[in-house]
């Protein structure tokens, strides 16, 4: 391809691209629309995975110890040895003490109770959160130990969280997908449509397809290039200010938002991909018609 070509070509698509403004503007609106769908229940899937793999590497459950149980070396090996455990750490009673008064210093009518009213117990860091439940009932089983104190919920409410974004994500981006493709196509098929005729002459003196072609490639191009920047940007707004928010709410400080400088290279290359993707594929659909008469 010629620099003069090239010249060409852009300054065809770019031509192209305004001759059709409100069909234009629509679909690069449409294409902005769909990547920020896209891109925000990506996010959210990827923040609950995230969510879900610092919950498994803090979360702690508790197996209790029966009373005047005295191997707890062994009790420890029997625990170590279960599937999904990835650790696990004696607490005495009087450590439990100690824990308890530093984490409540307020609670002023508590600080002369006895450890023994406490039980020995051991603290268990689990792999997969997946299998909580199966873990729970694993260590419970084992002799020796009383109860078990595990946060089923908050594991089982992130995980479902995490398998409903990931499954919404992945129909979005199917649908969402197809959508852009099929008006951009057809807002280049109204353009190919206009220059019927130009493209029939162009045929008869020789022209090749390639030649007709690139100047739709790049018009398409440009649209999708386009919508895909826009969406960035709005994208990378929307998260900043969700991530502020949540930050700043009380009901809300358990949920650790993934900084955005740690995550626009990979979205922003999705954005691009995907935009560039869309144009480029609508114009060879549309075009691809008018190259067979």
């Amino acid at each position: 391809m010629s620099k003069h070509n090239f010249g060409y070509f852009i300054h065809e698509g770019v031509s192209n691209m305004f001759s059709h403004g409100f069909m234009s503007f629509a679909a690069i609106g449409i294409t902005v629309a769909c990547l920020l769908i896209m891109g925000t229940f990506t996010l959210v899937a990827v923040n609950a995975n995230g969510l879900l793999k610092d919950l498994e590497r803090e979360n702690e459950m508790l197996a209790f110890v029966e009373e005047d149980f005295e191997d707890t070396t062994g009790l420890q090996k029997k625990l170590e040895a279960i599937p999904n455990v990835a650790s696990v750490t004696f607490i005495s009673r009087q450590q439990a003490m100690e824990k308890f008064l530093e984490d409540y210093p307020e609670e002023e009518m508590f600080r002369d109770l006895d450890p023994e009213i406490l039980r020995d117990r051991f603290s268990l860091k689990i792999l997969n959160l997946e299998q909580i439940s199966q873990t729970k009932a694993a260590v419970k089983a084992v002799d020796g130990i009383a109860d078990v104190n595990a946060a089923e919920e908050v594991a089982g409410g992130f995980i479902t969280l995490r398998n409903v974004a990931t499954v919404v994500c992945v129909a979005l981006i199917a649908i969402l997908f197809l959508v852009s493709v099929f008006i951009i196509s057809n807002t280049i098929r109204l353009t190919t449509f206009d220059r019927r005729e130009e493209i029939a002459i162009m045929r008869m003196v020789g022209a090749t397809n390639g030649f007709i072609r690139w100047p739709f490639v790049y018009e398409g191009f440009l649209m999708g290039f386009l919508g895909a920047s826009i969406a960035f940007l709005m994208e990378w707004g929307l998260y900043e200010a969700v991530a502020r928010g949540v930050s700043t709410s009380d009901a809300l400080q358990l949920i650790d938002v993934i900084p955005f400088k740690e995550l626009w290279v990979p979205v922003a290359g999705s954005f691009a991909g995907a935009g560039i993707f869309i144009g480029v594929g609508g114009s060879l659909s549309a075009i691809r018609k008018y190259l067979q008469v």
